[in-house]
């Protein structure tokens, strides 16, 4: 039942946005499709995670820009203040997911938030209103398809316990390529590669060289693959694409084979998150039936994730390297044994 769930939740999502003309269309398929993927029965405990995290970094966010912004240094302080606690918080299972939501929206935010044109406070309302929808959206998809009760854990996410050594290096790590995506993100034009910027934060996730460099990989595999789909759903429509139900009809085919992926193990979940994101951010923000097409916005995509995520790879094993070179920094006090 967990694909149907998932495939259920993620066509609701662009369906709702789709008839209400609203822009958050993406968010509204990618937060159901994110929880949905974690959980194997209801947990409360992970929406409220989800709410709080977007809700309380869209405030940080909002001060920092609106308080700092004329202020780069301040401001840089501030952010490497902020996402080092998300980077931390990440390590541990309880928060594991307002970490991680925290750190990607927040780097998003920041992003946009730069530039005196973007509308920020209409985007992070957006934001808001898909994260509210996540809920009966969720609640709905397990009510329709529920799972015979098992003795099975509740949910399955990245975020583990460990070694106090093994969090202050991981933390590093994860803080380091964080801050450098962000001065370049602010120093750079590219207000216009959120997909770039997600991947970033995306592949750093696992905080270890090995987990990232496969998570890379996966990247790769799934927005080629979403990028795929999505283009045959363009050429299929051709002139009809302003037509809402064989838009929604083509992209709930489209979407039910990557969701069968992300019920499967953690790599064709990866696979199938990129390549449903792939699908459904260019088809729901750059296409205008009648007006404009997305073949280009699809292809620069691709090749923006495709650069992103071999630079990123390449900061992430300098930054291992670094701090690999650096043992003392991270040495923790010797317990004397009584």
């Amino acid at each position: 039942m967990k694909p149907l769930r998932i495939w259920f939740a993620c066509v609701l999502g662009v369906t709702i946005s789709t008839l209400l003309g609203w822009s958050n269309a993406m968010f509204m398929a990618l937060f159901p499709v994110f929880v949905l993927v974690s959980l194997n029965r209801w947990n409360t405990g992970l929406f409220v995670q989800l709410i709080l995290g977007i809700f309380w970094v869209s405030v940080q966010v909002s001060l920092i820009i609106g308080f700092l912004q004329p202020y780069p240094v301040l401001m840089l302080i501030a952010v490497g203040i902020m996402l080092l606690f998300k980077c931390f918080a990440m390590h541990h299972k309880p928060i594991y997911v307002f970490g991680y939501v925290g750190l990607l929206i927040g780097s998003i935010l920041l992003n946009f938030g730069s530039y005196q044109a973007f509308d920020l406070e209409n985007f992070i309302v957006g934001i808001w209103i898909a994260t509210l929808m996540t809920l009966p959206i969720c609640g709905l998809a397990f009510y329709c398809f529920p799972d015979p009760i098992e003795e099975g854990p509740i949910m399955s996410i990245q975020g583990q316990d460990k070694e106090p050594k093994a969090i202050l290096e991981q933390t590093a790590l994860g803080w380091l390529v964080a801050m450098v995506a962000f001065v370049i993100f602010q120093v750079a034009n590219l207000n216009d590669s959120l997909s770039a910027q997600a991947s970033i934060l995306v592949i750093l996730a696992p905080m270890t060289l090995v987990g990232s460099l496969m998570a890379a990989k996966i990247r790769i595999i799934g927005t080629l693959a979403g990028c795929m789909a999505a283009m045959a759903i363009q050429f299929v429509l051709y002139d009809m694409f302003d037509n809402p139900i064989l838009y929604l009809v083509s992209y709930a085919i489209a979407a039910g084979i990557f969701c069968r992926w992300l019920a499967k193990d953690p790599v064709w979940a990866g696979i199938g998150f990129s390549a449903i994101s792939a699908l459904t951010i260019p088809l729901t923000t750059n296409m205008v039936p009648g007006q404009q097409d997305a073949f280009f916005a699809i292809l620069y995509r691709a090749s923006s994730i495709l650069v992103a995520v071999i630079a990123t790879s390449m900061m992430i094993w300098l930054g291992y390297k670094l701090l690999k070179s650096m043992p003392w920094l991270f040495s923790l006090p010797r317990q004397e044994k009584g």
